[in-house]
Formats: structure tokens, C-alpha cells, sequence
């Protein structure tokens, strides 16, 4: 099957399905999960990584105790505290991080069989309504997609094609282009979102922004390999609950940038 390239201008006046009203109320939704997933998100790297450096000291400090003299009480009251305070900030990471994640730890999927191509084509308007074309961004789908079917989520998937979409408009200077190319094969269906990145235009005041301003400075924050910007926690919660998987690749100033997804067509 040949792969039909689908130009969404500034200018396009093609509109699909979802009247200007409700396509506003979607949006908002939308921005509010990411926020919520980048929260968990958040949550869960503070967790792990405080974890490592709270277990390291409560270790040494049992090899300190063995070390330092038993009759010096100032010593041993110093241990103490510090054996204390550790516990108290595993406590407080159970308590409070641990518990506050544990609402949304576990995604709950709504499965159901339907069509890609609407959902694709639906999600590229909204984005080219309410954020690219408002930029300047000209979105472009490349895709074979006709009437191939997913067993899955269809209003997360949506959303985590959505927040790809909407990244890469964020991350891309006026003028410049966003290519989405989907494809299903036989098990699997991918959808690449590939963009120029500009980190200036994250943070340019004077461009439309839907994404938080905290996330946006973050995103251009370096990553640690295999780490994701927060704000794109939700492509990576959804990914996985389909038993796919997600990724983001290199992201540096004025070089190609890409956004992966991809997920199973039928349940495991």
C-alpha cells in the first residue's frame, strides 16, 4: 500500500469532525492530564532517586558505628540521628510520594476495536487548530493508514498521539514543519513524529504556548540516557499500559528530532 503524504498548512481550511468549542474543551482536558501524568511522573524519579543516596547513608552509618568508639556518647548521639533522619525520609517518601502516586500507579484501559486513520486524522486537526497553526507550524501525516484496526484505549492512545504532536509543535520555530508518519504492519502500529528542534521557541514568550511553563524549561534540561522529558510521561504511561513502548530521541538545538510510539494492534 502506498503511503499518501497529507500537507496541514496554516492556511488549510480542511476542518474534521470536532467543531471549535468542544475541540477547546478537549484540549484543556488534555493539557490537564499531562499535567497530572508529568505530577506522577515527577513523583516516581523523586522516590527512586532519593532512595539510592538515603540507603547508602544508612548503610555507612552502620560501618561509622562499628568504627567509632562506643564510649564516646556525642558520636554515638550524632549516629543516631543520623540512622533517624533517614528513616524519617523513607517514611515520608512512603507516606506522601508513595501514596500520593499509588491513585494513578496503575492505568486502567477502556479497550475497545476501532479504526487508526479517524483517530490520526482528528488528532492532527486539533493540533494544527489550537497550536500550529496559531505558530506558523505546518503539520505533514505521511501515512498508508486505511482502514487498519487497534484493539486498545482509543481516548488515551488519542491523547498520547496528541501530546507527541503537540511537543514537537512547541519545540519547532515558525515556518518550520512537523511530519507525522503512521503505519500499522502486521502486529504493531508505529507513529514517528519528526521535528527541527528549536529549544528558544519552548520558552519564547511571544509563540502560543498549551504545555506548562515549567515543562517547557525542563525539556530542554539535559536527560540521563533512556529518561524522557516529564512533560511526555503520559506517551510513555500509555505506551507501556498497551504493552508497547515509547521514546524520545536526541534533542538539541536546530538538529532533527523524533517521537516515537508504538503499540500492539490486538491484546496480549
Amino acid at each position: 500500500m502506498s503511503t499518501v503524504t497529507t500537507p496541514f498548512p496554516a492556511n488549510s481550511s480542511h476542518e474534521l469532525g470536532v467543531p471549535g468549542a468542544a475541540a477547546s474543551e478537549r484540549v484543556a482536558r488534555l493539557c490537564a492530564q499531562t499535567a497530572l501524568f508529568m505530577r506522577d511522573h515527577v513523583l516516581s524519579l523523586v522516590s527512586h532517586d532519593l532512595r539510592s543516596p538515603l540507603n547508602a547513608i544508612h548503610s555507612w552509618a552502620y560501618v561509622l558505628e562499628r568504627k567509632v568508639d562506643g564510649a564516646d556518647a556525642t558520636a554515638q548521639r550524632a549516629l543516631a540521628g543520623i540512622r533517624s533522619g533517614v528513616e524519617q525520609q523513607v517514611q515520608l517518601l512512603e507516606s506522601i510520594v508513595d501514596t500520593t502516586r499509588a491513585e494513578t500507579k496503575s492505568l486502567a484501559l477502556k479497550r475497545e476495536r476501532f479504526e487508526l486513520r479517524p483517530l490520526v486524522d482528528t488528532t492532527v486537526m486539533d493540533v494544527r487548530d489550537m497550536l500550529a497553526q496559531p505558530r506558523g507550524v505546518r503539520l505533514m501525516l505521511e501515512t498508508p493508514l486505511a482502514a487498519e484496526q487497534l484493539d486498545g484505549d482509543r481516548e488515551r492512545l488519542a491523547a498520547a498521539l496528541w501530546l507527541m504532536l503537540t511537543f514537537a509543535t512547541e519545540a519547532s520555530a515558525p515556518d518550520s514543519i512537523v511530519t507525522l508518519e503512521t503505519r500499522a504492519d502486521t502486529s504493531m502500529w508505529h507513529a514517528t513524529a519528526t521535528y527541527t528542534a528549536a529549544l528558544d521557541a519552548l520558552g519564547d514568550a511571544a509563540l502560543p504556548h498549551l504545555l506548562e511553563n515549567f515543562a517547557r524549561r525542563q525539556a530542554c534540561e539535559p536527560r540521563e540516557a533512556g529518561r524522557i522529558a516529564w512533560v511526555l510521561a503520559l506517551c510513555k504511561r500509555v505506551a507501556e499500559a498497551h504493552d508497547g513502548a515509547f521514546e524520545q530521541g536526541e534533542f538539541a538545538q536546530g538538529q532533527p528530532a523524533k517521537l516515537s510510539l508504538r503499540v500492539p494492534l490486538n491484546a496480549g
